[in-house]
């Protein structure tokens, strides 16, 4: 994030900046003469949905974690990645963006909204997992429950290791003293298996709670390629329609 709209941030935080000009903005920030500096920042804030605009009401509000905006909505927070990149404390001033979920498909977990944030699934480690009948895939947005972390046996977890946020099944093995995070893949990945009394040493940032998946758009474009070869190819017999149909 940029530092400016760091400082913006920060300013909204600690008070409250509706009615004030851009220029009056600036000069809180140590930017008095760059009014179009403050309002490039800004957009960019709210593209990424960390503040919100009310024309009708003339402000400007930082967006609050948990929060029931127009509709019903509740604002999540995107707290990075995981299984990619170096892990960060899951804390407000991480957050990456907005995503902005309807009460409805939060179902009982919109009770707990904030204690919500979400994460990018990057990589396949977990493509064959079983999240309440979805699987984890790339670009899928995982919701954790930060306050669920001491978690049950074989449910999903945000977890750190070695500096690295990892999505796993959590698998109790009382019988060898020993608690195993596991992967749910089509590709061979090792568990990784931890002593009960090393246990503490790794962080548990939250039980996953529900996956939100992307729209398989890249199906939809393989169907109409297909269907534009198969009219390209013309007059088949029903054997060839399905042999260049499953190609």
């Amino acid at each position: 994030m940029h530092i400016i709209q760091e400082k913006l941030i920060k300013l909204m935080q600690e008070q409250n900046v509706s009615g004030l000009t851009l220029r009056e903005i600036g000069r809180r920030i140590g930017e008095p003469d760059s009014p179009q500096k403050i309002k490039h920042h800004l957009g960019q804030l709210a593209k990424r949905g960390l503040v919100r605009f009310d024309n009708k009401r003339k402000t400007i509000e930082r967006v609050q974690s948990g929060k029931v905006g127009v509709g019903n909505l509740i604002s999540i927070p995107i707290l990075g990645s995981a299984n990619c990149g170096e892990a960060v404390i899951f804390a407000d001033e991480h957050t990456e963006g907005y995503m902005r979920i309807s009460q409805k498909i939060l179902g009982s977990h919109a009770k707990r909204a904030k204690d919500l944030f979400a994460v990018r699934a990057v990589g396949e480690s977990m493509n064959r997992a079983n999240v309440f009948n979805d699987t984890i895939d790339e670009g899928d947005y995982v919701i954790i429950d930060k306050s669920r972390n001491d978690p049950k046996n074989h449910e999903y977890v945000l977890s750190v290791i070695d500096g690295m946020a990892n999505i796993k099944k959590f698998i109790l093995d009382e019988g060898n003293n020993q608690i195993i995070l596991i992967s749910e893949s089509s590709k061979n990945f090792a568990p990784i298996y931890i002593h009960a009394d090393d246990f503490d040493r790794c962080l548990i940032n939250g039980t996953v709670v529900k996956v939100m998946k992307q729209p398989d758009e890249l199906s939809s474009m393989r169907n109409a390629s297909a269907c534009d070869i198969l009219k390209d190819l013309g007059h088949q017999s029903k054997e060839e329609y399905e042999h260049y149909k499953n190609l």
